[in-house]
């Protein structure tokens, strides 16, 4: 696992691993103990409730005795302590005899110990905590080893102790030394087949035991690998009864492929075959399989590494399936019992799912509206099937494409994805690809693009490409990539790394990562790819240097554009979206991949984060409100790539900081929720207008106010970032009308947006910074009877403020959202619209046209008479029910009862305007609109 050494606590303290520390620092059977734990580097890092430790001892070599209680056993087993920051402890508090209710008799050699967290889902490596004095060290070999040797062989063995012992050599379960009295072993052996051997060492009747492994080499065969296939699972089209395996496995002598197919029994009929022309790459043909049947396969490296294949489209782990349900994968594979790490699946002659749409044509990527999704967060089932059944949700907030944080294969199932180790196989937390194919075929059949959020900066711990080179001293099959690792760094080249860094230099990362795009796009019919810390491609920089990291790095732009043009290569028209955030050199960058290949209709999107801008308005702050960067010519982009947007995953929710440190003055206050609510339809209008593709972070259009640090116990720490939140639909949001009105509103503002041509358009200007923004869209291209200038006005004092518009020219203008007409008498500052704080306009010189819903019920039609009305209307049916509500979504007014037909309802108290008029009948309910003159 990440081990990443750090001081806590007193200096005095010695660590055993990164991640543990002790007091004392050697550790004695009959003496008290404290255990320090920092969780940073571990499964535990992003998690922030109580830990509980799963522990028992080491006695006489055999591990895990007196365990105490079992797994998840929040009753019985320790809790720890917080202590700080990260930091937690376990006190021993009598002996380590009494705390294990061992004999004292025994002899304890070492402590194990996971930590885990309180439902048990997340959960560290096993840490091995020596206890006692006398201390064995393994020179040669190293303990847990395997060494590769040919028949007849010598083999050395080299050890020390602490004191005097007596020593016991075993070979595949049979003594064939013994030493007495000495602190050294020191023996040759000539080796003639394979052997497991234990080594111990006995001091006054306490036991360590050291294992490792000499194994014989096998024959491998140089076979030129056949032509056409590929690195990972290869099937036969006309032949389900065999497939073919091929790994890249540099600085390895041998592979075997061990699996259901041969009882994973190791055996030379399954070492696979080396290549003649490429001495790093192994295959072998695997045959005699059924059509359709599961198999699963690992491989087992030379130095004894067993891994699944790290294009598996398909994982089973030993350690998250077992939280995965049925309802959320039906009918899951199950993980083969006896074997231990990740696992591949194979299977033949697969089903083909078939796609409803095959000529999608995707919305222009300069009119995006981008809907950020995290399945996990959205509702309470978190899978795919949930969001088919949801999708009226994002059909009717009018969005046009959904981007959807990374489902690749993580490690545990709560996450946000970016902690990747298999990059091509979908997480089953979520549900099986068929349910994620049919989301996307649904979303195309609405019009939706789907864009994936791919992190391919980096992978973490269980990732083959990080176990199949890795330092793994306490041979627990985890461990930090070695200096010659095909794929990775061993040190970050950037400052903000998480997980293991990947090394885009080299021809192995480039091929692994052109797999990756290839395999989303062609099998999943994804539109787009949004490329996760693109600042993190450059071999040039240190993690302690962030100005080298936001500089200009000419590897860095030439590699990603190398990506795009293989990513351009399999579909010519998929958006690529960069997450750079450039910044002095690194925004140098951003130009030049907006202008990359613009000439062919290309060119690359790039983030544009303006959270702190837009949020300094909605507080009611003028200081740092400036957005007027959002326009893409002051970046010198030649086409509107830049993605702007005010919240996404990685920002505090700007409705939390608007009640948490909004302006107020005596009579309105932005802390108030409903007038903070009021303030987010204002934002709305002022980002979805701005030409250009824009982006919203999931629930922004309810008013999420929880912060993205909130804990599951409802206080707020860093630590929680990444925890799960609480879902809207379940916390009454969908039924607040205030908070239904900022969806209504951002809805209208995004159709409005998406089907009217004035905004698409090179010609804008925005002005802000001083709590008034003013946006002016305007279209030469359109005719002086189309709507061809659109004028977007918004107060974001606390105040009424008279705010001028400055129409370009004089005539009838109309509010857009409710089609009210003004005439300006001046097209200069002194002709000016009054605004309450937190309103707005959206005004154009032509009507447009906002969809409604039908008005009429299995055939029969609704008519309300008379409209316009200035005092009253009545309808030609029976009904119980009539709600009102404004352009916003607001509900106005509502009429309960039984009613007559052709009964007055009286809006004498209704302002002029637009409404929306919902009607229930016997017969169901129905909508039409409503003037009020």
């Amino acid at each position: 696992m990440k081990k990443t050494l750090s001081i806590i606590m007193l200096l005095f303290i010695i660590y055993i691993r990164a991640q543990i520390s002790t007091i004392p620092t050697i550790l004695e059977q009959n003496l008290p103990a404290t255990i320090f734990f920092d969780k940073n580097g571990t499964g535990l890092e992003n998690y922030s409730g109580n830990i509980y430790a799963h522990t028992g001892i080491t006695i006489d070599g055999v591990e895990w005795q007196n365990t105490i209680g079992n797994w998840g056993d929040n009753t019985n087993q320790p809790q720890l302590k917080f202590i700080s920051n990260t930091t937690y402890k376990l006190d021993i508090p009598s002996s380590i005899y009494q705390f294990y209710s061992s004999n004292s008799s025994k002899n304890i050699t070492a402590i194990n110990v996971v930590f885990r967290s309180e439902d048990g889902k997340q959960q560290t490596e096993n840490f091995k905590i020596d206890v006692g004095s006398f201390r064995m060290t393994l020179d040669q070999p190293s303990e847990n080893s395997i060494t590769n040797l040919s028949s007849g062989s010598e083999f050395k063995i080299n050890a020390t102790t602490t004191k005097s012992a007596n020593w016991s050599l075993t070979a595949n379960g049979v003594e064939i030394e013994n030493v007495t009295s000495s602190s050294v072993f020191n023996k040759n052996y000539t080796i003639t087949n394979n052997q497991q051997y234990i080594l111990k060492a006995e001091n006054d009747g306490q036991v360590i035991s050291k294992s490792f492994q000499v194994h014989i080499k096998p024959t491998v065969k140089d076979i030129a690998i056949p032509n056409l296939l590929k690195q990972g699972i290869n099937y036969v089209e006309n032949d389900p009864t065999k497939a073919y395996l091929v790994l890249y496995a540099p600085q390895k002598e041998f592979i075997h492929v061990i699996g259901s197919f041969n009882d994973w029994k190791i055996s030379d009929k399954y070492v696979m075959n080396r290549d003649t022309t490429n001495k790093d790459l192994y295959w072998l043909e695997v045959n005699n399989l059924k059509a359709n049947d599961i198999y699963t396969f690992q491989y087992r490296t030379s130095d004894g590494i067993k891994t699944a294949d790290p294009y598996s489209t398909l994982i089973l782990s030993p350690y998250d399936d077992q939280y995965i349900n049925e309802e959320t994968y039906p009918n899951m594979p199950i993980y083969p019992n006896g074997q231990e790490f990740e696992v591949s699946v194979l299977q033949t002659n697969q089903n083909k799912y078939n796609w409803k749409t095959t000529n999608f044509n995707r919305p222009n990527k300069e009119n995006l509206i981008i809907y950020e999704l995290l399945i996990r967060d959205f509702n309470t089932s978190k899978t795919w099937e949930s969001l088919i059944n949801d999708f009226d949700y994002f059909k009717n907030l009018n969005v046009n494409a959904i981007e959807i944080l990374p489902v690749m294969e993580f490690e545990g199932n709560i996450s946000w994805g970016y902690n990747t180790s298999y990059h091509l196989a979908l997480d089953k937390a979520y549900g099986p690809a068929s349910k994620m194919k049919e989301f996307i075929d649904l979303c195309h059949q609405n019009g939706i693009s789907v864009i994936l959020d791919i992190a391919l900066n980096h992978v973490f711990g269980r990732s083959p490409l990080v176990r199949m080179w890795m330092n793994d001293p306490d041979g627990d099959g985890y461990g930090e990539p070695r200096d010659k690792n095909p794929y990775l760094n061993q040190e970050a080249k950037h400052t903000y790394n998480v997980g293991y860094d990947m090394n885009h230099q080299l021809s192995s990362t480039q091929y692994y990562v052109n797999r990756t795009i290839e395999h989303w796009i062609n099998e999943f019919n994804i539109d787009g790819i949004r490329w996760d810390l693109t600042k993190g491609f450059t071999q040039e920089c240190s993690p302690s240097d962030e100005n080298c990291t936001n500089d200009y790095h000419s590897d860095r732009v030439q590699i990603l554009k190398q990506y795009a043009d293989y990513q351009w290569s399999i579909d010519p028209k998929s958006y690529v979206i960069f997450e750079h955030l450039g910044n002095n050199g690194s925004a140098q960058e951003e130009t030049e991949w907006a202008n990359y290949r613009i000439d062919e209709g290309k060119g690359i999107m790039l983030w544009g984060k303006a959270t702190n801008n837009f949020n300094q308005n909605t507080m009611g702050y003028s200081s740092d409100s400036n957005f007027n960067w959002l326009n893409h010519t002051v970046k010198g982009f030649n086409k509107k790539h830049l993605v702007g947007y005010a919240e996404s995953h990685d920002e505090e929710r700007i409705m939390y900081k608007n009640l948490q440190w909004g302006a107020s003055n005596n009579s309105y206050s932005v802390k108030d929720l409903n007038t903070s609510l009021e303030r987010q339809k204002a934002l709305g209008a002022v980002l979805f207008t701005i030409p250009g593709p824009k982006m919203l972070w999931q629930f922004g259009e309810l008013g999420y106010e929880y912060s993205i640090n909130y804990c599951n116990d409802e206080t707020i720490n860093d630590g929680c970032r990444t925890d799960p939140k609480p879902i809207p639909f379940e916390i009454g949001y969908t039924k607040d009308t205030n908070r239904k009105s900022v969806y209504e509103i951002w809805s209208k503002i995004i159709e409005l947006r998406l089907n009217n041509k004035v905004f698409d358009t090179d010609t804008y200007t925005i002005s802000s910074g001083d709590l008034k923004p003013r946006i002016h869209i305007k279209n030469d291209n359109l005719k002086d009877s189309e709507l061809k200038d659109v004028i977007v006005i918004a107060n974001f004092e606390t105040t009424t403020q008279n705010i001028a518009p400055l129409f370009p020219y004089l005539g009838s203008w109309y509010n857009l959202l409710d089609e009210t007409v003004i005439n300006p008498t001046s097209i200069n500052s002194s002709y000016v619209i009054s605004l309450n704080p937190g309103e707005f306009r959206i005004l154009g010189n032509k009507k447009t046209s906002l969809k409604t819903e039908e008005n009429t019920i299995k055939d029969f039609k609704i008519s309300i008479t008379p409209n316009p009305t200035k005092d009253y209307f009545s309808l030609n049916t029976i009904t119980n029910n009539i709600k009102i509500y404004d352009v916003s979504g607001k509900l106005i007014k509502e009429f309960k009862g039984y009613y007559k037909s052709n009964h007055s309802f009286d809006i004498q108290s209704l302002n002029k305007g637009i409404y929306l008029v919902v009607i229930s009948t016997e017969k169901g309910k129905s909508s039409t609109k409503l003037i009020k003159k």
